[in-house]
């Protein structure tokens, strides 16, 4: 286990609250390219909130079979919520920002909370036409990331970007031929925000 894991304290939650905690993660993982494949797909897990739901409006009305279905039923979510939380917790690669991304929340190893540094640019890849993807390295003090860019003759980087996780660094609408330059910083940490990273430029196609 890294220094960042999702935390199972919806296990406790009202069945109310867990159902909307579910909703969160599956609203979370639907189409997420940081987690594309968790063991329990979004559809499945819609069909088991689904049935708790039901269950629980049917509880509701009283009656000790339809409280043992309802606890049945929350079984079956929960057990799903925890294979899901397990598929995160080793496909987040310490990125905070993947975690979250998932609709769960993290509970961390390193409680002291540091100045965060900023990204190290790893690479920078073509996406479709007009696009450029930065790869960055992991940091589990990292709740977030911002960007800019500019072309390399301008003097002023355009507006900051905000990106949903580390996985998801995509510069779009970029000119054909011409040469960008690209910072990223993260969000999080005692002062905030990280400085900006050192810059990297690459030409669009």
């Amino acid at each position: 286990m890294g220094a960042i894991r999702t935390i199972r304290s919806y296990t406790k939650l009202p069945d109310t609250d867990l159902s909307k905690f579910a909703g969160a993660t599956i609203v979370g993982l639907k189409g997420n390219p940081a987690l594309p494949t968790p063991p329990v797909d979004v559809g499945a897990l819609g069909t088991l909130k689904g049935a708790f739901d039901d269950a629980i409006v049917k509880a509701n009305k009283g009656g000790s079979l339809a409280t043992a279905m309802k606890d049945a039923a929350r079984a079956g979510l929960v057990a799903a919520l925890d294979k899901n939380a397990s598929y995160v917790d080793i496909n987040c690669e310490e990125d905070m920002t993947i975690l979250l991304s998932a609709g769960y929340q993290a509970v961390s190893t390193n409680r002291v909370q540091t100045v965060l540094n900023p990204p190290v640019i790893m690479a920078v890849d073509y996406g479709q036409t007009g696009e450029l993807k930065l790869r960055i390295k992991g940091d589990a003090h990292r709740k977030g990331i911002q960007g800019r860019i500019k072309d390399v003759k301008g003097t002023e980087f355009g507006p900051t970007i905000t990106f949903r996780n580390s996985k998801s660094i995509l510069f779009k609408g970029l000119a054909a031929g011409t040469t960008y330059v690209m910072e990223l910083c993260g969000i999080g940490g005692s002062t905030g925000q990280s400085d900006w990273s050192e810059p990297v430029s690459k030409i669009a196609l």
